[in-house]
């Protein structure tokens, strides 16, 4: 008797974890589809990206020319300086103007800020093929944000990042995003979904953590597959 209740107890767990792993692809496939559809994902290799950076009562114009997966670069001006951050094939390279502790001139990106640089290199987000790129997903629950019902998953990068990602039970996109880097709690919320060639981006996003405080980024406008030109994201020398 105790034998049988063993196997049934087993058994239970074999077919609890089925579901549960049906309903995290079942939620992503859903993901999936609201951005507009994996061909339509795939079919994206370069972006370029204009924003507006609202910080500390100041506007900053952003840049980001991306080759999906390969390479990118980040442009900011501020108060007349330029910063820039690019990473390409794994390694990057920074400008950091004087007021920001920088000399102003290119200079070798950190390895442990390249890291943290590399989920860039995906516009879609890891939930995306998640399987293929090594991800792990788990369900947490079904929750409420701002009264809103929300699916709370939680990923685990290849890398060993994980973060929690929140996608509204109704349109399927994902509406927050928390995660932690070298010890400090952020959160990005995501918001006003734009379609442009079929896909689906967010145009507002808000970034919060304890040493910066909030930045909304605001999308001013995207080009899907444009020319990219690859000079871009080398290293100037002196």
């Amino acid at each position: 008797m105790k034998t049988n209740k063993l196997i049934l107890a087993f058994a239970a767990t074999l077919i609890s974890a089925g579901t549960f792993a049906q309903t995290v692809d079942e939620i992503v496939d859903k993901h999936v589809a609201a951005l507009g559809g994996l061909d339509k994902i795939k079919s994206i290799n370069t972006l370029v990206v204009e924003r507006s950076l609202a910080v500390q009562g100041m506007e900053i114009p952003n840049k980001t020319i991306l080759v999906v997966g390969k390479s990118f670069r980040n442009e900011s001006t501020v108060m007349g300086n330029s910063m820039v951050q690019v990473v390409d094939d794994s390694k990057g390279w920074m400008i950091r103007p004087t007021m920001m502790g920088g000399t102003g001139e290119p200079e070798d990106m950190p390895a442990d800020v390249v890291k943290q640089q590399l989920s860039s290199l995906d516009p879609f987000g890891g939930l995306v093929n998640y399987k293929e790129k090594g991800n792990k997903v788990e369900l947490v629950g079904k929750e409420q944000i701002d009264k809103k019902d929300v699916f709370h998953l939680k990923m685990t990068t290849a890398e060993g990042q994980t973060m929690d990602e929140y996608v509204d039970a109704n349109t399927y996109l994902i509406t927050k995003i928390k995660t932690s880097m070298n010890g400090q709690e952020g959160e990005i919320d995501l918001s006003d979904y734009k379609e442009v060639d079929g896909v689906k981006f967010p145009n507002t996003m808000d970034v919060s953590n304890a040493q910066m405080g909030t930045m909304s980024f605001i999308t001013n406008k995207i080009a899907v597959n444009p020319p990219v030109d690859q000079a871009i994201f080398k290293k100037p020398v002196k």
